[in-house]
């Protein structure tokens, strides 16, 4: 029997008609000269074998064996092969500190020193002053009590490392007392009930929900009570009818009965938020002013830096934490203790921070010059989209992210996109959401009411919105003339 005739494109191809990896090879040497014979040999033998199976099933079209075919397929698979998986995007979504797109952003001083110091020995764990081993958390010790406060501090690879490892090394075996309403949880389902477990101490709640008193922590101390536990519950809040003990309240009762109080902020600031305008959060420094013995944040989310789990406070405790075995498992690479260390140093001149500091010149970008921008982008993100889509100038409510000040939103402005057909709207939305992902650089935006909502707090540059666009005008002509368009 002859194969099935192609409307389009002919007959049908043959498994017989396809290459031999080595006739394949021989076509593209330029290529194997690139990236080497084994590796381009490997993705032409996957190529072939699945233009096999296609052509065992009559789907595959003898054009598509043509010599420069294949070898534009064949290149084609290499080069998306060797392209990086995590990448440069465009976060238009609102939310500055956004957990799923990389939290904050490194300032250029960290970036500057990366380069040099990953690519040549350092004195990662070496005293240049003695000549003899160092202590990686000296290169960063000294900072944190500067700005802190602190007697001593600790760092490890995230601040759930942070607690679980205060709570391993203070009390492994034993109670930890927190009240009911902390009990938080955090992004992946990582609960502070299971962090507890985990750590080998044992959970006592409690208060309610609502409201805890001192004397439920009186009550509740025994001979079994390592430590009192204050969380900060950053990612939610509970309004109304409340009460809770504040820190300088639940220290003195730690310290009557000889226990610690280990205090975790989460997200953690190291400057007062509100002399910009922005939501007041607790500062680690008034936390052990306030007599906390141990408080955990973090290095990635509003103190702007990579992701670290940062653990200051009273010298003696500070060094039973940093003695515990776990330690060593959590402790951080050299990558982002470099990183670390240049964005602390940053805060040793806090009237650069909103020039310096990525994220908080993000927070505090004024909205007027969001607004601005959104009028200069409109008319060529509007011609890149027609006719399909109309694209207006809105204002927003965007987030500062990542758990922190939850309810809290912050004025700003964008571009609205809304597909012009009265059908299918949703379809025409996800397309383009689809599309705008698969640019050279995606972008992000979200969708609500039946619209796409491009957000411009965190787009710095017009042109690194304006450079995609060409892409997306090829897009909405190819899907302009298909023959079922949605709508």
């Amino acid at each position: 029997m002859k194969p099935e005739a192609s409307v389009v494109h002919g007959l049908k191809a043959e498994p017989k008609d396809i290459p031999s990896v080595d006739r394949l090879l021989a076509r593209v040497p330029a290529l194997v000269e690139a990236h080497g014979h084994r590796f381009v040999a490997d993705e032409a033998r996957a190529l072939l074998d699945g233009l096999r199976v296609r052509a065992l099933a009559t789907e595959l079209e003898r054009s598509e064996l043509e010599p420069a075919t294949l070898a534009a397929a064949l290149e084609a698979r290499c080069v998306q092969r060797l392209t990086p998986r995590i990448r440069r995007v465009l976060n238009l979504t609102g939310t500055v500190i956004h957990t799923n797109l990389g939290r904050s952003l490194l300032a250029d001083a960290a970036l500057a020193e990366l380069p040099a110091l990953m690519s040549a020995p350092n004195n990662l764990e070496y005293d240049l002053a003695s000549g003899g081993r160092g202590d990686r958390d000296s290169l960063v010790e000294g900072l944190l009590c500067e700005l802190t406060g602190a007697e001593a501090a600790t760092v490890v690879n995230n601040n759930a490392a942070a607690v679980l490892l205060s709570i391993a090394a203070l009390a492994g075996g034993r109670e930890v007392i927190v009240s009911r309403g902390e009990l938080v949880e955090i992004g992946g389902a990582f609960r502070m009930p299971d962090v507890m477990a985990a750590a080998g101490a044992r959970l006592v709640e409690v208060g309610t929900t609502n409201r805890t008193h001192p004397r439920d922590y009186e009550n509740a101390i025994g001979p079994q009570t390592a430590m009192l536990m204050k969380v900060h519950t950053s990612n939610y809040r509970v309004q109304g009818f409340t009460s809770a003990v504040d820190e300088a309240t639940l220290a003195e009762i730690a310290h009557r009965h000889g226990l610690p109080l280990v205090s975790d902020l989460g997200s953690g600031s190291l400057v007062d938020l509100a002399q910009w305008g922005l939501p007041r959060e607790p500062l680690p420094q008034e936390m052990l002013k306030a007599g906390c013995d141990v408080v955990t944040f973090s290095g990635d989310k509003l103190l702007g830096g990579p992701q670290a789990g940062l653990i200051v406070g009273k010298k003696a405790v500070i060094e039973r934490i940093r003695k515990f075995p776990m330690k060593r498992a959590l402790r951080m690479s050299k990558l982002p203790l470099a990183a670390l260390e240049a964005t602390l140093r940053l805060y040793l001149q806090p009237e650069r921070l909103t020039k310096d500091l990525p994220t908080l010149r993000l927070l505090t970008r004024p909205l007027a010059e969001i607004e601005r921008q959104a009028q200069r982008l409109q008319p060529a993100v509007q011609q890149a989209l027609q006719p399909r889509y109309a694209v207006s100038v809105r204002a927003m409510q965007g987030q500062i992210g990542s758990g922190s000040l939850p309810v809290e939103s912050l004025p700003s402005a964008g571009l609205v996109i809304a597909p012009l057909a009265a059908k299918g709207r949703g379809r025409a939305l996800e397309a383009l959401a689809k599309v705008l992902r698969e640019l050279p650089v995606p972008v992000i935006g979200r969708i609500a009411d039946d619209m796409l909502w491009l957000d411009l707090r965190c787009l710095e540059r017009d042109e690194d919105l304006a450079a995609q666009l060409a892409s997306l005008s090829r897009w909405t002509i190819a899907a302009s003339n298909d023959e079922a368009p949605l709508e």
